[in-house]
Parts: C-alpha cells; sequence; structure tokens
C-alpha cells in the first residue's frame, strides 16, 4: 500500500492528479521511478487518444530574456478557454518561450535535435519537450500543441 507522503511527492513532482499518482504508485508496489515511468507512459497513451481533438483556444506568450538581446512568440494552443485562462497553461507558455530562448530550435517538430519538441526541457532535462506537453494533455485532460513560435535577437 502506498502512504500519503509518497503521493504528495510524486504529485508535487509531476502536478498530476492524486488518484493518478496513488493508481500509478498502487501499481508500481511503491517504486517511484517505476510510478512516473508508468505516469508517462499513461500521458503518451492520453496524448495518442486526443490528437484527432479541435484546438480552439490558447495564448500567445512573450518573453523577453534579462538584458533585452533575445525576445519569443509563442502560441500554445488548448481546446477550450477555460485551460487557457489557467495560470498553470500560462506558466507553460512562458516556460516554452523561455526554453526557446535558450536553446534556438528552428522548427516546432521534426526528426532532428534542432526541433523545439524533440530538445530536453530547460527547465527538466530528463524530459523533452514533448514529454513536457504530454504532461500538460495528462494534468489539464485536453489536446496542447505549440503551434508556432518566433525568436529574435537583437541585431541579427
Amino acid at each position: 500500500m502506498t502512504n500519503t507522503d509518497q503521493i504528495k511527492k510524486l504529485r508535487d513532482k509531476t502536478g498530476i492528479s492524486v488518484m493518478q499518482c496513488k493508481k500509478a504508485l498502487e501499481d508500481a508496489n511503491g517504486d517511484e521511478e517505476k510510478a512516473l515511468a508508468f505516469l508517462r507512459e499513461r500521458g503518451a497513451e492520453i496524448s495518442e487518444k486526443k490528437k484527432s481533438r479541435t484546438l480552439g483556444s490558447g495564448v500567445i506568450e512573450a518573453y523577453i530574456h534579462a538584458g533585452a538581446k533575445v525576445g519569443v512568440l509563442v502560441e500554445l494552443l488548448c481546446e477550450t478557454d477555460f485551460v487557457a485562462r489557467n495560470d498553470e497553461f500560462k506558466l507553460l507558455a512562458d516556460d516554452i518561450a523561455m526554453h526557446i530562448a535558450a536553446m534556438n530550435p528552428i522548427s516546432v517538430a521534426g526528426d532532428d535535435s534542432e526541433s523545439l519538441l524533440a530538445q530536453p526541457f530547460i527547465k527538466d532535462p530528463s524530459l523533452s519537450v514533448d514529454d513536457r506537453l504530454k504532461q500538460a494533455i495528462q494534468k489539464f485532460g485536453e489536446k496542447i500543441e505549440v503551434g508556432r513560435f518566433t525568436r529574435y535577437t537583437l541585431l541579427e
């Protein structure tokens, strides 16, 4: 049986619901690493199921890096304005914009390391940006995608 401290720790780490964390820990017999792997697999399954859904809302996030020499605009899309207005969704958009400023990806998706979704996420290098989006999809229960982005560098 899992204890509440393990559930709380996993929830704090992933942001996923208490019930999903509890189930993952039970399925992993209390092993946190196995529970994380289970949640990642589950997130990928949920993401795949939601691919056919229509995106109808989202946010455009602006990020200006310290020194004002690099700036980014990123479009993060979701299904409903309820999620788009959520502070955690807006924070995700800001984190992705900061990632783009730091890592300078060439495209949103692709097979190479220059694509945004394939890059290790700057705030948690154990995840790719795509994995981080799958976590958000699992948390919010909606399809979420990076629509497009633009990165500006002063005098370039």
